[in-house]
C-alpha cells in the first residue's frame, strides 16, 4: 500500500496472499481463515480486529506456522516475508528448521495469556536468556545483562529480583512486560502481538501500549496487532484490518476506518463500543443505541433514592502464614474502612486497578469472604450478624454474577438445570412452575429456549454470561453484584449484556453493584461511582461528579489513562506519569488511619487520609 506512495521503495515484511487455513473435526473440516489477503510494511503498526471466531488469532499463528500445532492446516494462499540476508522466503513452504531459527529471532510474538505463554518451573531469568543463547549464541553473562537491560526498558521495577522470580510470584502485567521483553529480546523485524492487553488494567494497558509504541519507532519492528478493542487500535494503529467470519471485509487508514466506515460489520462494531464521555450531560444512564437492534427506544433509568445497601466501615484481610509453626506474620490489608449506600433501582460501580479490593469488598458484603469488622445493611437487615441458616436465608435477596461464566457454570449440567437450581435449592417453586419460570428467565436473557439442553461448552461467552444472569434472576433477588461481569467479552455482545443489565434494572427495579476496571463501561452503566485504590474508596459521588470533575489524584491519572476510540485524541506516553502502587501488606500489629474524606459538593467525597497515592 505504502509502495506507491513512496514510489516503490518501501518492501512490506511480511505479505499475506489468499490465506486459508482449515481445522479437522468429527464433523468433518472447519474453516478458521477462508480468504485474508494483507500486507505489514517496516515501522508500520496494522490493527487486526474482528471478534472471538473471526479468524484474528489463526491468521497470526499462521504466520508463525504455530497453527499445525493447534491442528490446524494451512490449506491454501502464501506467507511472504522479507529476510534481510537471503531472498523472500514463503513461510507455508519454509523448511521446519529454518522456522525455528526465524520463530523468536526474526518474528517475535506476544501471547494473549501471559501464564500460559510463561513455563511456571524455570525462572524468568532463564525463560528470557534461552532464545538469546539459542538464536544469538552468546555466553551466558552476555544474555544475562541483556535480559536485565531488556526488563529496564519494559521499566519493570527492581529488575535484578524479578530475573530470580517465577511466573506466578509476578503480577498479570508484570507477566505481561516479561512477555513482551521476551518477544523483543533478538530485536524481530516483524511482532505479532494477539490481544496483549486485554486482561490488563487501565493503567498498566496504557503504559504497555505506550511502551509497544515507543519501542516500534526506536527499533523501525513492524508490528500486527490483534485487538477487539476499538479503543487501542484508535491509540495504537497505523492501517486496520477488519476480519469477519474468516474473511477480511475492510482496510484502510486508521483515521478512515474511524471516520467512515464502509462496511455494514465495521459500522455496527463502532456503534457498540462505549466512548468516554459520551454520557456528559446525562443525569442518568441509558442502554445503547446498537445498529440492527429492533429495541430503539431508548429511555434513561432514573431509579430511586430509596437506600438498599448501606456498607459501614468495612475492613477485610487476609493474613500472611510463615515460620516454621505457620503463624500469621503479616496481614494482606484488601479493604480498609470502606462505607458507601447503593439505592433502589440503582447501580454503584466499584473502578480500580487489580488488586485494590474491588472483588473482596463484593464478596464481603455477600460474606463469601468473612469481613474482620464493619456494618452490612440490606434492606432491614444486619448481614453480619446473621448465624449460617438466616445468611442462607438472606442470600434469596442477593446474588452474584462472577467475571468467568466458564468457571461458575458446571461442566456437566445443562443448562436448564443450572438455572433451575437455585429454585430447587430454595424451594421457592415446585412442580411444572420451574420449567416454566426457566423458560421465562431464558427468554429474559434473549436466549432461545432451545439452549435449556445443552451443556456450558457449546456456547460462546457471551450466552454462558447470559445463562449466568439468567441463574442469578432464578430468585428475583433485590441486590445483584456484578463481578467484571462484561471484561471477557467482545465488544458487540458486551454492548448486549450491558443493555440487557439496564432493561432488567428498568423493568424489575434490580439494584447493580457493578465491579470493573473498564471506565468507559461504567460511565456508561453507573449512577454513581467509587473509585478505589488499596483497599480504600478514595473518591466517591454521582457518575457526572466523579467524571467529569475528579479531584482525587489517582482518579485524575486513571481518567488520563484510558485510551479514547478515536485516533485524533491519541495519549502520549509523556503524560502518563503512575506511581507504582505500595503493598497491602503490613506487619500484625499495624493500625492503619481511618478514612477521612473532604466534601467537594454535596455527595462528592474526596479521601483526606494519605493513601500512598
Amino acid at each position: 500500500m505504502l509502495d506507491d506512495q513512496n514510489g516503490g521503495d518501501v518492501k512490506p515484511i511480511a505479505r499475506i496472499k489468499g490465506l486459508r487455513v482449515e481445522f479437522q473435526t468429527k464433523d468433518g473440516p472447519v474453516l478458521g481463515v477462508e480468504d485474508v489477503s494483507f500486507d505489514i510494511n517496516p515501522g508500520e503498526t496494522v490493527c487486526v480486529v474482528g471478534e472471538s471466531g473471526s479468524g484474528k488469532s489463526v491468521s497470526s499463528l499462521s504466520l508463525m506456522r504455530l497453527v499445525e500445532f493447534g491442528g490446524g492446516a494451512i490449506t491454501g494462499g502464501q506467507l511472504w516475508f522479507d529476510r534481510p540476508a537471503a531472498d523472500d522466503v514463503d513461510l507455508v513452504t519454509t523448511d521446519p528448521e529454518i522456522m525455528r531459527s526465524m520463530r523468536g529471532n526474526e518474528i517475535g510474538m506476544i501471547f494473549q495469556e501471559p501464564m500460559t505463554a510463561l513455563n511456571p518451573v524455570f525462572t524468568v531469568g532463564r525463560q528470557m536468556t534461552e532464545g538469546l543463547r539459542l538464536h544469538k549464541n552468546i555466553g551466558k553473562a552476555e544474555a544475562d545483562a541483556r535480559a536485565l537491560e531488556l526488563l529496564r526498558e519494559v521499566r519493570i521495577p527492581e529488575p535484578e529480583r524479578r530475573l530470580a522470580q517465577y511466573p506466578h510470584e509476578l503480577s498479570g502485567g508484570m507477566r505481561q512486560r516479561v512477555v513482551i521483553a521476551m518477544a523483543l529480546a533478538c530485536k524481530p523485524r516483524l511482532l505479532i502481538a494477539d490481544e496483549p492487553t486485554t486482561a490488563l488494567d487501565v493503567t498498566i494497558q496504557a503504559e504497555i501500549l505506550a511502551l509497544m509504541d515507543r519501542l516500534k519507532r526506536e527499533t523501525g519492528t513492524a508490528v500486527m496487532f490483534i485487538t477487539h478493542d476499538m479503543a487501542v487500535v484508535a491509540q495504537m494503529a497505523d492501517r486496520v484490518v477488519v476480519m469477519f467470519r474468516g474473511n477480511k471485509v475492510e482496510e484502510g487508514p486508521v483515521a478512515e476506518i474511524f471516520e467512515n466506515p464502509q462496511h455494514p460489520y465495521t459500522k455496527a462494531l463502532l456503534a457498540a463500543v462505549p466512548k468516554l464521555g459520551e454520557m456528559t450531560g446525562k443525569a442518568y444512564p441509558e442502554p445503547m443505541k446498537l445498529l440492527g437492534s429492533e429495541k430503539n427506544a431508548i429511555h434513561p433509568i432514573p431509579g430511586t433514592n430509596e437506600a438498599l445497601l448501606t456498607v459501614r466501615n468495612l475492613t477485610t484481610r487476609f493474613p500472611v502464614k510463615g515460620g516454621f509453626l505457620r503463624r500469621t506474620v503479616a496481614n494482606v490489608h484488601a479493604v480498609e474502612d470502606l462505607s458507601f449506600t447503593l439505592n433502589k433501582g440503582q447501580t454503584l460501580s466499584l473502578v480500580g486497578e487489580s488488586g485494590c479490593g474491588k472483588s473482596t469488598a463484593g464478596r464481603s458484603i455477600l460474606r463469601l469472604v468473612d469481613p474482620l469488622s464493619g456494618e452490612i445493611n440490606l434492606d432491614g437487615k444486619d448481614i453480619m450478624a446473621l448465624d449460617p441458616a438466616a445468611l442462607r436465608e438472606a442470600r434469596l435477596d442477593m446474588q452474584m454474577i462472577f467475571q468467568d461464566p466458564f468457571a461458575s457454570l458446571n461442566p456437566q449440567m445443562q443448562l436448564s438445570d443450572q438455572v433451575a437450581e437455585p429454585i430447587h435449592n430454595f424451594a421457592t417453586l415446585k412442580g411444572a412452575a420451574v420449567q416454566e419460570r426457566v423458560g421465562m428467565l431464558f427468554d429474559r436473557v434473549e436466549l432461545p429456549r432451545s439452549f435449556m439442553r445443552r451443556f456450558p461448552h457449546e456456547l460462546s461467552g457471551g450466552q454462558r454470561q447470559r445463562v449466568a444472569i439468567a441463574r442469578a434472576l432464578a430468585l428475583n433477588p433485590k441486590l445483584i453484584i456484578a463481578d467484571e461481569a462484561v471484561s471477557a467479552l467482545d465488544v458487540s455482545v458486551q454492548a448486549q449484556v450491558l443493555n440487557l443489565m439496564m432493561e432488567l434494572q428498568a423493568e424489575l427495579g434490580l439494584s447493580f453493584l457493578f465491579i470493573s476496571h473498564d471506565m468507559a463501561v461504567v460511565e456508561r452503566v453507573s449512577h454513581r461511582v467509587g473509585v478505589m485504590y488499596l483497599g480504600r474508596i478514595v473518591e466517591l459521588g454521582l457518575r457526572a461528579q466523579v467524571f467529569e470533575n475528579p479531584q482525587h489524584p489517582y482518579t485524575q491519572a486513571l481518567m488520563k489513562a484510558v485510551p479514547i476510540a478515536d485516533p485524533r485524541q491519541r495519549k502520549d506516553e509523556s503524560e502518563l506519569n503512575f506511581k507504582p502502587i505500595p503493598s497491602p501488606i503490613h506487619p500484625v500489629g499495624y493500625m492503619p488511619a481511618p478514612s477521612v474524606y473532604r466534601e467537594v459538593s454535596p455527595g462528592h467525597l474526596v479521601l483526606e487520609t494519605d493513601s500512598g497515592y
